[in-house]
């Protein structure tokens, strides 16, 4: 039975490569959901980033209140980043001021660092 010991005689007994199978199984399953889940977050941010940069270049073209800086670069900052870059690309918004890129690419920057200190540091991987 492929449930009992490989020798036959542990009846009842559940085959430890088994069971460290299924756990296995069940931490990949755990870690997956975990990555849909900061997935998931991404991606809402990067949407909600994306539309304040188009509110915001609408209000530039306007001569409206502009969206502060600092409130584009915290969206940035809590996980909107990729939605800001395809912003700054598909609506060339705030790409040809230096110091906002300056401080655009540094969060970038510690972003990927940190995605690549927690994959190093991740048992998986």
């Amino acid at each position: 039975m492929w449930l009992a010991h490989p020798t036959g005689h542990a009846r009842g007994h559940l085959n430890p490569s088994f069971v460290n199978c299924v756990i296995t199984a069940a931490a990949i399953l755990i870690a997956m959901h975990t990555w849909l889940w900061v997935g998931g977050i991404y991606a809402v941010l990067s949407l909600i980033t994306f539309a304040v940069y188009a509110w915001d270049k609408r209000a530039a073209r306007l001569g409206a209140q502009r969206t502060p800086e600092t409130t584009l670069h915290f969206l940035e900052l809590v996980g909107g980043w990729p939605g800001a870059l395809v912003a700054q690309r598909l609506m060339r918004h705030k790409n040809a001021k230096v110091s906002y890129q300056c401080v655009f690419w540094l969060i970038v920057a510690v972003h990927l660092a940190g995605w690549v200190a927690v994959l190093r540091s991740s048992p998986i991987m």
